[in-house]
């Protein structure tokens, strides 16, 4: 984003940056962006909004629908739209319309701490790293450019995999020690670390 603050960022990720993937850290990220989001259509008169992320194999629908519904609760003219857009025919669509609109395809979440973690995991499985912007990606190509070939990238068990290898901390000996403390069991507050 043009608007985003990263010094808002980095102060409400303090302490967070080796949370994993789905954990606080990302509730704080969907929580930030959320409320900017809520505001302006508040401001500028739309009655509802949604995000992509809730698109996103990547990503915790429900964790992503609860900052959205958090945010538009400050509002009375504002509901956040919740849907489950992770079914097989909503994922098929939505790779058919980056491809046919030639999407640009970013491969990670954007944040610096998950950059970490993408590539130390492509390490891992043998994958070239995470390339930032310019023509060519670290993996497949920049743009949406073939549905079936898009989707593969990151079909569910490719995301499984990650997140197994990450409950693990990529098997680096220097993760293990920073996650060591920071593992909460599912019924430790409030189970969005989903350990």
């Amino acid at each position: 984003d043009c608007d985003y603050d990263s010094d808002a960022w980095f102060e409400r990720t303090k302490n967070q940056e080796f949370e994993p993937e789905r954990g606080v850290r990302c509730t704080a990220c969907f929580d930030m962006r959320m409320e900017v989001t809520a505001q302006y259509a508040h401001e500028h008169g739309f009655s509802c909004f949604t995000t992509t992320n809730a698109t996103s194999r990547w990503k915790d629908v429900n964790q992503v629908n609860d900052s959205g519904i958090k945010a538009a609760a400050r509002y009375d003219d504002v509901d956040f739209w919740v849907y489950n857009w992770q079914t097989d025919e909503m994922t098929e669509r939505k790779y058919k319309v980056s491809a046919e609109e030639r999407f640009y395809k970013q491969e990670y979440c954007g944040c610096l701490h998950s950059l970490r973690d993408s590539n130390i995991w492509r390490k891992t499985q043998g994958i070239p790293p995470v390339k930032i912007g310019g023509e060519e990606a670290g993996l497949g190509t920049r743009y949406f450019e073939d549905p079936v070939a898009d989707a593969e990238e990151e079909n569910q068990e490719v995301v499984d995999q990650f997140f197994k290898d990450a409950s693990r901390q990529f098997d680096n000996e220097r993760l293990k020690k920073q996650f060591e403390h920071r593992k909460k069991s599912q019924t430790d507050g409030d189970g969005l670390n989903n350990w």
